[in-house]
């Protein structure tokens, strides 16, 4: 039986440390106050934002960054600038890293990002959130109808912190059956302010929802939900309705904060929740 991976950079970011009395803090100062504003001005604030990692002194921050949050000092090696660059210009070059050689897996289902699996339970037994005094089911994620995903469909949230790799890849070999932008805020994303609802900002966020029917008819629902200071959440190449994927194609990419939320119709097998999965390791 294949083991859980043991995540090369960070394996203590695996649970929730915040005291109760922070997390409340952090919850009213994310919803109550940033997420009080209108989300076309949080858009306005948080692309002003993005801009200084795009200057040419923040490529000064990443030796630094690396050094405090990498273990693994060779951590780096197995990626590259993006979009063909020889050196890492700036900061948001970083952030959109590319791999070198993507991971190989001879699984049928991997996972589509790299991050701490802060949520994961079937679709029906999960909590319903409030948000801005409406309640809404899981489904409203992934903006279907409540009865469309099937009851036996697994839900998993899987938050990348700033220093994770911040592209998503399909996790299976598939076609792309529909593509969907949902307008919305851009609150905080991190898990442990929101301690009995940790996906509660999947539901109001910003996001891009791509379902992919897979080889044995059966529909994989991805939401790739934007938080502050997220500029842009950019799809893939090719990535349109009617388009065939592969496993590990890729999907989008942030710049900056993000989370992916997945409803697959298997469960995880070698992961629980408050771990680390990677891109590409067996689902």
């Amino acid at each position: 039986m294949e083991a859980i991976n043991n995540y090369y950079s960070d394996p203590t970011f695996t649970v929730f440390k915040v005291p109760s009395w922070r997390a409340r803090c952090y919850r009213f100062l994310s919803v109550d106050v940033w997420g009080a504003l209108p989300s076309h001005l949080q858009k306005k604030i948080s692309t002003v934002y993005t801009t200084l990692y795009k200057k040419k002194f923040s490529r000064y921050i990443i030796s630094p960054y690396l050094w405090l949050n990498y273990s693994d000092k060779t951590y780096l090696d197995k990626f590259k600038p993006p979009m063909g660059k020889k050196t890492y210009g700036n900061f948001q070059d970083f952030f959109t890293r590319e791999f070198k050689v993507m991971p190989d897996n001879p699984s049928q289902w991997v996972w589509p990002c790299e991050g701490l699996l802060c949520d994961m339970g079937h679709v029906d037994d999960l909590q319903k959130s409030n948000v801005k005094n409406d309640i809404r089911q899981i489904a409203v994620i992934f903006g279907v109808d409540e009865d469309l995903i099937p009851k036996e469909h697994v839900f998993t949230n899987v938050f990348l912190h700033n220093k994770n790799y911040h592209r998503i890849h399909s996790p299976i070999s598939g076609t792309i059956s529909r593509i969907q932008h949902v307008p919305g805020d851009l609150v905080v994303l991190r898990p442990w302010i929101y301690k009995q609802n940790p996906s509660l900002p999947a539901f109001r966020n910003e996001r891009y929802n791509i379902d992919i029917t897979d080889e044995m008819g059966r529909v994989w629902y991805l939401s790739i939900v934007g938080g502050p200071a997220v500029g842009t959440i950019e799809l893939g190449k090719n990535i349109k309705v009617g388009s065939t994927v592969e496993k590990l194609q890729e999907l989008s990419i942030f710049y900056l904060g993000s989370t992916c939320c997945m409803a697959a119709p298997l469960a995880p097998r070698f992961h629980e929740k408050n771990t680390f999965v990677e891109v590409g390791a067996s689902y």
